[in-house]
């Protein structure tokens, strides 16, 4: 082989099955486009997936801009649910947590559109995307409680830092 190479770790099972170690309490529902006579149909949502999980508050569209990176930010308390609904979105969760199994950790996730996944991310980890390809990126963010205007469960770090060990 040549000098410096390395080989490829599985990214899929022979089934089609993404292999991934998410940080502990990420949760990675994959979801299917039914094709109808019209177009396609996805769920986006349904409050039956892990009815352990606080009910949906809010909801809010994002657009991000080819290339644009949202980054770094977490929630004390606010459980975020991710669904990307156009274009192609990179997130990247990184767990910092003291007592959690997987501190130290770093999961990219690619989402798009024709490969549809709902995500779960608890409060306590670091969370960023960015916008891959030309197009925007989009997605719906379904938070466990209201936007707090007065106070808001937004805390953030700097796309570039020395607590994230990973560079966008």
């Amino acid at each position: 082989m040549d000098e410096g190479a390395s080989k490829d770790a599985p990214t899929v099972t022979a089934t089609g099955d993404l292999l991934r170690t998410l940080p502990a309490g990420v949760m990675v529902r994959e979801v299917r486009n039914i094709v109808t006579r019209n177009g396609l149909t996805t769920e986006v949502y349904r409050n039956d997936w892990d009815a352990r999980q606080p009910p949906v508050a809010q909801a809010i569209y994002v657009t991000l801009r080819p290339g644009a990176i949202s980054a770094w930010h977490r929630h004390v308390h606010q459980l975020d649910r991710i669904f990307v609904v156009a274009g192609s979105i990179k997130l990247v969760v990184f767990d910092d947590r003291p007592n959690s199994a997987t501190s130290g950790d770093v999961c990219e996730l690619f989402l798009e559109r024709s490969r549809p996944m709902f995500v779960t991310v608890p409060p306590g980890l670091w969370h960023g995307m960015q916008a891959l390809g030309r197009g925007d990126g989009a997605f719906v963010n379904f938070f466990d409680r209201l936007y707090d205007h007065a106070a808001p469960d937004e805390w953030r770090l700097p796309v570039a830092n020395d607590l994230i060990p990973y560079r966008f």
